[in-house]
């Protein structure tokens, strides 16, 4: 194995030829390959991105794509250029994301559903014609930092949920509870009593739920700072925490 101290050494180019390769293959390296790399393969170099390209383009396309409510995504091959997940498309591949979904789960799936993509990209290389994407709907997928995971209560419970979904399994989204930091792996929307303001814990037909800006959360699980994750009820029950106690914003 090889393995470059930085990918724009003027010496990696040349290290990468005497492998005389036909063909590179590209998955979540997290960089952009300078062209004097992707061009030392006689065929080409091939990147394999967890999207429907060109939406999502970016570190964190799995992520974004559950956060920002989606319902389908899909693996896309592409040969690559110089820009970030900009050149044109060789093949595509959809699939519906779960109603409960959490990234980390759909990322395990998109995995298998890349790797077979890849096999079949390579199979009919010398018959695919590549076709330029459509820059003008291009979306972008940044690399999350945690502050992505903090949970705004003033937004609809919907939001929220999908925001708690896209942040497991990291950086995990996270409100501030009377007893310090609660990460919430798991939740629901739910209905609730209106009259509270955001953040304010009430109760309805399922238990003790938290307000938001339209309807309410019902953590299912989560986990107290420096503590095991644990169902929402036996956080309630160990915190002591009742109806009229208020979370916010971290």
């Amino acid at each position: 194995m090889v393995q470059p101290a930085r990918l724009r050494d003027p010496e990696w180019p040349g290290r990468l030829a005497e492998f005389r390769p036909d063909v590179a293959v590209v998955v979540a390296f997290g960089q952009i390959l300078p062209k004097s790399v992707l061009q030392v393969p006689t065929r080409g170099s091939i990147n394999v991105h967890a999207s429907l390209l060109p939406r999502y383009r970016g570190a964190a396309p799995i992520q974004w794509a559950i956060i920002r409510g989606e319902t389908v995504t899909g693996v896309t091959t592409f040969q690559m250029d110089e820009g970030m997940d900009t050149g044109p498309i060789l093949t595509s591949a959809t699939t519906p994301i779960g109603v409960d979904e959490t990234a980390g789960e759909l990322a395990a799936r998109l995995a298998a559903l890349g790797a077979g993509l890849l096999v079949d990209t390579l199979a009919r290389l010398d018959t695919l014609t590549p076709t330029p994407q459509r820059h003008d709907a291009a979306t972008l997928a940044p690399r999350l930092k945690k502050t992505d995971g903090h949970l705004d209560l003033a937004r609809p419970a919907r939001e929220l949920v999908n925001l708690i979904r896209g942040c497991n399994a990291w950086p995990g989204a996270v409100a501030k509870a009377p007893t310090g930091q609660l990460t919430i792996w798991r939740a629901a929307a739910v209905d609730a009593p209106s009259g509270a303001p955001p953040g304010t814990l009430v109760r309805n037909d399922s238990g003790v739920v938290i307000v938001t800006g339209e309807r309410a959360l019902r953590p299912v699980e989560v986990q107290p700072e420096n503590r095991r994750p644990m169902s929402w009820d036996d956080y309630l029950r160990g915190a002591r925490l009742a109806p009229g106690a208020l979370f916010t914003t971290p």
